[in-house]
């Protein structure tokens, strides 16, 4: 008999059906052949599902577009014991993530299209998520000379960012986002005016005092954004801002998508879900880059969330190993492991009626995707066999020790969520299945 792995045909059935592009929210069943969906509905099987095909029951549980991550930091090459290509795809595909976009800040940086290819095919070789990288906007994302944009796109960027750096050079800048609107290419910025944030380790407040830590004003965002909208203004171009944490950056964004302007924005859980009072004693952990902020600013990303302000919820995925975090706050590495907690994190805004659910599920499907221009984040026939099986009620406690990453730096470990995948597949095939 055919397993689920490699068989042909498989019918989903008795599955609450989750798809944010037409707003389906109703029981159903959904068949895949091959790598694609066969089909998919409320009255698919009605009857009974067709004899040749393998049956998983869903007992009731969502059945929804496989996650879209598009901020996830990966350490092949370069940083290969932080993480690899084969460990962040097991941990994306436990955290239900079935594509994923790789920032370019590896060792060697992705500025070619050698890195392109490498990426490609050690994804291949993996087997498991689908993988797309970034490409640099600079040479070696060292802020200065453009990368080949134009070529660097043809070989299989999906865009493109300088990662945790800023691009700070305001003629940089513009010639960038003068080039990618030729081309209709996204650049996507790490908003942080790297003078204001040099030496800080977390942000500017009272915390930051008592703890004796060098600090990062939250204006440093705000700032950064600010400029390169009057980029935007002059050149046209698709600008994407990254990880945004502050309400002054907020209503800067809302202003400018309200102006017409291409713009668009992410978050991540831990701005969210936590905040500066988080670093607790020196947790390094909870350093992260942009750092944690105060409970105003909190309350500003979640409503920002809501209101569409923000588009994308992503896991903003950056693993280290102990040695680089079991140090004092202030050298130690910034940044947290994300693939895994990203679905029960952001399943809290809807849990506490923030947000519903098909428009929470949006924000990690079909807007990266679209942003992307992947072929992802939809259950409609014809499209790609990439789905998540999940129970959105389910209680749990995160544990570290469980992790898929080769990295466990979390903020997260004991934190109780509701809310836990039970399936991941991958064109059609079960590259996750909790036991």
């Amino acid at each position: 008999m055919s397993s689920i792995q490699d068989a042909r045909r498989i019918a989903y059935v008795n599955a609450r059906l989750l798809d944010p592009a037409t707003g389906l929210d109703a029981p159903g069943a959904l068949l895949t052949e091959g790598e694609t969906i066969a089909d998919v509905g409320p009255r698919l099987f009605a009857d009974a599902p067709p004899a040749d095909a393998i049956v998983v029951d869903c007992r009731g549980e969502c059945l929804a577009p496989g996650l879209v991550d598009m901020r996830v930091q990966i350490g092949e090459p370069g940083c290969e014991h932080k993480e690899t290509i084969q460990t962040a795809g097991l941990a994306a595909a436990a955290g239900g993530v079935t594509s994923l976009a790789c920032l370019p800040n590896t060792d060697p940086p992705i500025d070619s299209e050698a890195g392109i290819e490498f990426v490609a095919r050690r994804a291949r070789e993996a087997k498991l998520v689908k993988i797309y990288p970034y490409a640099c906007v600079t040479r070696g994302a060292e802020g200065r000379d453009l990368a080949e944009l134009g070529l660097l796109s043809e070989a299989g960027a999906v865009a493109f960012t300088d990662g945790s750096r800023a691009i700070a050079d305001a003629l940089v800048m513009r010639r960038a986002l003068s080039y990618a609107s030729a081309f209709g290419l996204m650049i996507v910025q790490h908003p942080e005016e790297p003078r204001l944030a040099a030496g800080g380790v977390m942000n500017a407040g009272e915390v930051a005092t008592r703890l004796g830590l060098p600090a990062i004003p939250a204006v440093a965002e705000v700032m950064m954004i600010e400029r390169d909208l009057r980029l935007v203004e002059l050149t046209g171009a698709r600008y994407h801002v990254a990880h945004v944490t502050t309400g002054a950056a907020l209503d800067v964004i809302r202003r400018a998508k309200a102006s017409g302007l291409p713009v668009t924005c992410d978050t991540a859980p831990p701005y969210f879900a936590l905040t500066e009072v988080d670093v607790g004693d020196y947790r390094t952990f909870a350093r992260l880059s942009p750092p944690l902020r105060g409970e105003m600013d909190r309350r500003a990303v979640v409503d920002a969330i809501a209101d569409g302000t923000i588009d994308v919820i992503a896991s903003d995925h950056h693993p280290h190993d102990q040695d680089s975090k079991r140090l004092p706050f202030a050298v130690a590495e910034p940044g947290a492991v994300g693939l895994e907690t990203l679905l029960p994190l952001a399943l809290e805004l809807y849990h506490k009626g923030r947000i519903g659910l098909l428009d929470l599920l949006a924000k990690m499907t079909l807007r990266p995707a679209e942003l992307l221009g992947i072929p992802a984040g939809r259950l409609a026939k014809g499209a790609p066999a990439d789905i998540v099986q999940f129970d959105p009620d389910v209680p749990w406690q995160i544990d570290v020790g469980s992790f898929r990453s080769k990295s466990k730096n979390s903020p997260f470990d004991r934190r109780p969520v509701m809310g836990r995948v039970t399936r991941t597949v991958v064109d059609g095939r079960t590259v996750y299945e909790r036991g």
